[in-house]
């Protein structure tokens, strides 16, 4: 794997866990 395909697979993670926190914050 290259470098450049790690750095979009953590992006692409990244975005998803900060959805997936504002959504859980709205819920509160």
């Amino acid at each position: 794997m290259s470098v450049y395909e790690g750095l979009s697979l953590m992006i692409t993670f990244g975005t998803l866990i900060i959805a997936l926190l504002t959504a859980s914050a709205k819920r509160k």
